[in-house]
């Protein structure tokens, strides 16, 4: 029976609910532009994101151009001129304000914290994710906070987790999990890094890659099982 005692979280779509935050972070957005947010629009803003992300994760280019750019190539598909940075500016600080968690995410970290040695291990902005885990209460129950601007090295690169676990006392990868929704980040990174990995997958998307998890979850509640907890203790 495996016994685990570090437990490495991710936060966007894990813990607080990226989805609800990045909506009106965007729609606030699209406003201060007098432009109404269409869902064509929305859509192909994700599109653009995403592949830059991806680009980033797999280290083509740099954390600065993916957020400085994805604006201005967005708009300059609708016609129009603005200054990337100016507005990605502008969206963060609407973004920060976005904290909605996830279901069950700070009830069961406030149980888990007792029983385990909590961290976030996270790609993005470390002032924005800062502000959210504090404003969502999160982040009292960490102790510690890795953010891929901090480290200098963003997940799946082996480089992130070594970073991480240089600043874990007595580390033990035989003894510690990641959780975390994304297979190309999360899932990879941990292996990668010889980890056990746990998919949060509640909209239980088909996985069309190579990639597979130790574990795979529907509702965060689940990792009770998979830690041996009392279910009267989540």
């Amino acid at each position: 029976m495996k016994k685990y005692q570090t437990l490495l979280f991710d936060v966007d779509d894990t813990l607080l609910d990226f989805a609800a935050a990045e909506a009106s972070a965007l729609k606030l957005l699209f406003e201060s532009q007098s432009i109404t947010l269409t869902k064509e629009m929305e859509v192909h803003y994700k599109k653009i994101n995403h592949g830059l992300w991806k680009l980033f994760e797999e280290g083509h280019i740099e954390r600065d151009e993916v957020v400085n750019t994805r604006f201005s190539l967005l708009f300059k598909e609708y016609g129009k001129t603005v200054d990337g940075a100016l507005l990605e500016k502008n969206y963060r600080g609407y973004l920060e304000e976005g904290h909605q968690l996830i279901s069950g995410a700070l009830e069961l970290m406030s149980v888990l914290q007792n029983q385990f040695d909590l961290y976030i291990v996270t790609n993005g902005v470390s002032k924005t994710q800062d502000k959210r885990l504090r404003d969502s209460c999160l982040h009292p129950l960490f102790k510690e906070i890795f953010v891929s601007e901090d480290t200098g090295f963003q997940k799946p690169m082996k480089e992130f987790f070594e970073y991480v676990f240089a600043r874990i006392t007595n580390f033990s990868s035989e003894q510690a999990l990641i959780i975390g929704d994304s297979l190309t980040s999360d899932i990879k990174g941990g292996q990668l890094a010889g980890l056990d990995t746990c998919w949060f997958n509640p909209k239980a998307k088909p996985n069309n890659t190579e990639i597979t998890p130790t574990y795979e979850i529907r509702n965060l509640n689940e990792l009770h099982q998979i830690l041996h907890l009392d279910q009267r203790d989540i």
